[in-house]
């Protein structure tokens, strides 16, 4: 990796996993709280099958890594002379137009939303029971406005992360989430959710509201105009945003797809592939968003220069580092899953029952960390190069094939809310493979190198892991009281999995142990 900007990527990586952290743990505090006055309930799948597209525009559209995001850094770190720099009047008067369009564009979608969300909701739960409809809408109409802020976030977050202000946007989800936490705690009689929809809302609103001084005190001022006349910039803009929404909002295709086959379910199984998906989030998007949200300013403005092998080296190494810690992640949630889940969220409402549904969604979903991590690598690069347009097209050729894998999968094989998560697995690592092989049209990628060490990692992996299980299921022959027998569980096959898979890492020479080791000694 090239020396001048190897310290600084590794200290903004360390910074955003510490911030990323705190914010993971406040929205795990927030599901074990929803868990915990809703459980997995008619309610609850009301609220989650509501939230869908909400969450696409907040999270997937508008959230760190998403196409807002995405574009926002790609062409405004070129317009940037350093990260430090005040923005030009050109730059200024890019950002008034990239905002008034955005703003005049999701408050038409989230005004149609709002009037048609009975219809929306009856096409996405078409197999569910009419009271599950009708409350999903009910859901739906309170939380539209969030359609309107995801987007303008997005914008915001790119533009900070151009700037080196990396806490805030990794950071401000955590104030949704305390939202939340205290609106259902005030108001803890809430028997349909239209409270938990209505706190939804309101923390969507103060995460917007509280980046807005950060971005006045760096120097942007927002002045609305439709300067989009021989605009070669915002052509920029829209070339790769519309392709990367589009793809995105493909992607979302096969949640609506999931949702589909999860109404034919037991009641529960939206929330419990949810909850599954959140559990998956926490420690994937920590590691995830830690090296690729200073990574991709990088890529970016590389490929300006067309220091492609420089490009090459850091893709390399981040996504060494990446597979490196992703490996225990998978180990430790097919061998402690249900103790896990159980002692996080087994309380109130939320029952052993539960506890087992999510736990079945998680372990399937666990097979897709490793093409996860991959897939969204090699996606920075494809933004780097302006292409959203190879993504898109490898995500709308995926729909036909996550259809088919969720009828085999859970109708005929009759495998239920696991079939959800493998079919996912499986989309994920196919994307992942095929953007691999495209790439090679931008910029030959060194893999045999990475892939080389990604087997010997596999190799140590897979010997932690048959260790772990049998540790595990000698553990279990011990009596203890159920919550402190899992919290001991957890410590104990946690200990033997991070040591003998470091151990072991380092008889196999891999570098990123001896670095991990050196790290650790030296802090």
């Amino acid at each position: 990796m090239p020396k001048d900007e190897t310290p600084g990527v590794l200290k903004a990586a360390w910074l955003i996993a510490l911030v990323t952290i705190a914010s993971k743990f406040m929205g795990f505090a927030r599901d074990m709280v929803v868990a915990n006055f809703y459980g997995a309930t008619l309610i609850s799948d009301a609220y989650f099958y509501a939230l869908q597209i909400p969450s696409l525009a907040i999270i997937i559209l508008g959230g760190v890594g998403g196409p807002f995001h995405s574009a926002t850094v790609a062409v405004f770190s070129k317009l940037i002379p350093n990260f430090d720099s005040k923005p030009t009047e050109e730059v200024n008067r890019l950002y008034s137009t990239f905002m008034t369009i955005t703003f005049f564009f999701f408050a038409l979608v989230a005004v149609l939303g709002f009037f048609f969300s009975d219809k929306i909701m009856g096409l996405i739960i078409s197999s569910g029971a009419p009271e599950l409809v009708a409350l999903a809408s009910a859901h739906f109409k309170i939380m539209s406005p969030i359609i309107l802020i995801g987007g303008i976030i997005g914008i915001y977050y790119g533009l900070l992360i151009c700037h080196k202000e990396y806490i805030l946007p990794n950071l401000s989800p955590m104030i949704l989430s305390t939202v939340v936490i205290i609106v259902l705690f005030c108001m803890h009689n809430d028997k349909s959710g239209l409270v938990l929809a209505g706190a939804t809302t309101l923390g969507a609103i103060c995460q917007l509201i509280v980046q807005f001084p950060k971005l006045r005190k760096i120097g942007y001022r927002l002045k609305p105009n439709f300067d989009i006349k021989n605009n070669k910039n915002l052509n920029s803009l829209f070339e790769l945003l519309f392709p990367a929404i589009l793809s995105s909002t493909i992607g979302q295709i096969s949640i609506y797809i999931d949702m589909f086959f999860a109404s034919t379910l037991v009641e529960g199984a939206w929330t419990s592939v949810v909850f599954a998906n959140r559990i998956f989030q926490f420690p994937v998007g920590i590691l995830v968003t830690a090296f690729l949200v200073p990574l991709f300013p990088i890529f970016s403005r590389l490929a300006g220069e067309e220091k492609f092998d420089d490009i090459k080296t850091y893709f390399n190494k981040g996504v060494g580092v990446l597979f490196f810690a992703a490996i225990p992640m998978v180990i430790l949630i097919l061998t402690l899953a249900n103790d896990g889940i159980s002692l996080v969220f087994e309380r109130g409402a939320f029952n052993s029952n539960a506890v087992i549904m999510v736990s079945e969604a998680l372990c399937f979903l666990s097979f897709s960390i490793l093409p996860y991590v991959f897939r969204d690598s090699i996606t920075r690069v494809y933004y780097a190069f302006n292409d959203s347009k190879t993504p898109f097209i490898v995500a709308i050729s995926s729909i036909a094939l996550k259809a088919l894998l969720n009828y085999l999968l859970i109708i005929k094989l009759n495998m239920g809310i696991a079939g959800i998560t493998l079919s996912t697995s499986i989309i994920t690592l196919v994307n992942a493979i095929l953007l691999g092989l495209f790439i090679h049209k931008r910029i030959h990628l060194n893999y045999q190198s990475l892939f080389k060490n990604f087997g010997k990692m596999f190799a140590a992996g897979a010997l932690t892991f048959v260790l772990c299980l049998f540790a595990g299921i000698g553990f279990d022959k011990i009596e203890l009281p159920k919550y402190i027998f899992e919290g001991v569980k957890i410590i104990l096959v946690s200990g033997i999995c991070i040591s003998v898979y470091t151990i072991l890492n380092l008889l196999f020479k891999m570098e990123y142990a001896g670095e991990l080791i050196n790290r650790i000694t030296k802090r």
